[in-house]
Formats: structure tokens, C-alpha cells, sequence
């Protein structure tokens, strides 16, 4: 079990980052992060600092222009009114496809008849900055397989996994 203090910036903005006191901690080598991350990580101390870049293709890959699609603007019509509260650019909405798997698209734009809708992971196309200082070290233990994601179902039923930076569910 390792715990990381960390910082991620994209194009010089911070996008992500531990908060003080509250590192992100994860099993080793359980696929929960990046692997380049852990590759990055790997061999390091606790109180070792290092800062790496992950081009696309190591982090959440590049932009797949297929991912982004154009959909009638009245598959978001709730009890015969537009879902204002969920449709405007920005707004991530969980989706399904015709197979029933679940996904999340990001509203791009909204036009009269069609909302065009980006499928890609929200980081995909980045390059990510990382800057991590490791804090802890230790074995894992019968809790810790347990407690949080499990990285294949969230335990929602939702089936996305974990969020590859921070454990977290992708599908919340």
C-alpha cells in the first residue's frame, strides 16, 4: 500500500491534486492508477519526490473523433420537457448505448434539433504533469482488499471501474 502526496497540472493549470494531510493511497501494481505513474513511482522511498510527464498515449490516450457524436436534442426530454438541469455545455450525463453499456458524455454543444456529445475520457489528449512525493510505504492488509473500489464494478452496478488518478468511481 503506498500513499502519495501528488499535483497534477495540465498545460499549466492544476487539474488534480491530494489534499494536505489526506494522500492518495493505493495497492501497488492492482492497475487502480496509471501505469506509467507506477512506473514512475516504482522503487521510490518515503519522503522521494519525483516529477514525470505522461504524454496521451500513457495517460488516458488521444482524442477519438469518433467518440464525438451528434444525438437528437429529444432523447433528453424527461416527462415531455428538455432536462434543462443536466443539458447545457459543460455537463457531464451518463449515458446508455443500444447494448445497455453505460458511458458518460460531456455536453459540447447544443443545437436546435441535435446536442453533440463527447465520449472520450475527459483527460483524453492531455499531457499530464505530475508531481508526486511518496509519504507511505507498508504491506497491504486484509482491510485495505476491501475498503473502496474494487477497479472492475464500483459495486453500483454501473460497471466503469475506478477513475484511473484517483480511485474513485468513474460513474459518480
Amino acid at each position: 500500500m503506498v500513499g502519495v502526496d501528488y499535483k497534477l497540472t495540465i498545460d499549466g493549470q492544476i487539474a488534480d491534486q491530494s489534499r494536505p494531510g489526506q494522500p492518495l493511497e493505493f495497492i501497488f501494481g492492482t492497475g487502480m492508477l496509471l501505469p506509467k505513474f507506477e512506473e514512475a513511482i516504482l522503487g521510490k522511498e518515503i519522503g522521494e519526490s519525483v516529477s514525470f510527464t505522461l504524454e496521451p498515449k500513457d495517460g488516458y490516450g488521444e482524442l477519438i473523433a469518433d467518440a464525438i457524436v451528434d444525438l437528437p436534442k429529444n432523447i433528453f426530454m424527461v416527462d415531455g420537457k428538455l432536462a434543462e438541469d443536466i443539458l447545457f455545455e459543460g455537463s457531464q450525463v451518463p449515458m446508455s448505448d443500444a447494448q445497455g453499456n453505460r458511458m458518460m458524455g460531456i455536453v459540447r454543444e447544443i443545437g436546435d434539433e441535435t446536442v453533440k456529445m463527447d465520449f472520450n475520457h475527459p483527460m483524453a489528449g492531455k499531457t499530464l504533469n505530475f508531481e508526486v512525493d511518496v509519504v507511505s510505504v507498508r504491506d497491504v492488509t486484509p482491510e485495505d482488499l476491501q475498503g473502496g473500489c474494487s477497479c472492475g464494478d464500483c459495486g453500483d452496478g454501473c460497471g466503469e471501474g475506478c477513475d484511473d488518478h484517483n480511485g474513485h468511481c468513474n460513474c459518480h
